[in-house]
């Protein structure tokens, strides 16, 4: 029997896959996109943690940033071959060249949000391991480094400010339909 979501090679495709910047409302958008499409919300970040058996900012600090990405890039490889409903990928997962490879050819869906916007949704005292020191200007750098990478992979570009979850993921299900 032949999935409608098939690939070639027979894996399972994704139905989207957000990417975007921390703030940028992969999970809150990711939850609303799911309920419309009546599919599940995967999310790479829970799924690190709980392979992990613990959280994000526990692995930087005991392990390092380099063994995160590491288990990041498993957790997408594994997710983009398994998961068939929406998919969330962390902020830094598109940085991997093997990722972006692995994203080509998905409906990848890139979650824009300025700077003042990301600092009010993300708030300076989560546990987000990359904005321990000045939140605010490590937000700005890293929104400067990775937007060229989020332009280039998303087959879509969703403007966040201003809307709620609800408001984007009807869009995004307009436009992927």
């Amino acid at each position: 029997m032949s999935h409608p979501e098939a690939t070639r090679s027979g894996a399972t495709r994704p139905k989207a896959v957000l990417i975007g910047p921390p703030g940028s409302g992969k999970s809150t958008v990711g939850a609303a996109l799911a309920e419309r499409l009546g599919v599940a919300l995967r999310d790479t970040d829970a799924d690190i943690e709980a392979a992990a058996g613990r959280p994000i900012s526990e692995i930087f600090i005991d392990d390092g940033e380099e063994r995160f990405r590491e288990m990041e890039r498993a957790a997408v490889r594994t997710a983009l071959a398994e998961h068939d409903g929406v998919l969330a990928l962390g902020g830094g997962a598109v940085l991997a060249a093997e990722t972006q490879e692995l994203l080509a050819g998905h409906t990848v869906v890139y979650l824009k949000v300025g700077l003042s916007e990301a600092v009010k949704r993300v708030g300076l005292a989560t546990a987000r391991p990359l904005l321990v020191l000045n939140p605010r200007s490590q937000l700005r750098r890293l929104l400067n480094e990775r937007l060229p990478i989020y332009e280039r992979l998303g087959t879509l570009h969703v403007d966040t400010e201003g809307r709620t979850p609800e408001e984007i993921a009807e869009q995004i299900v307009k436009e992927i339909a």
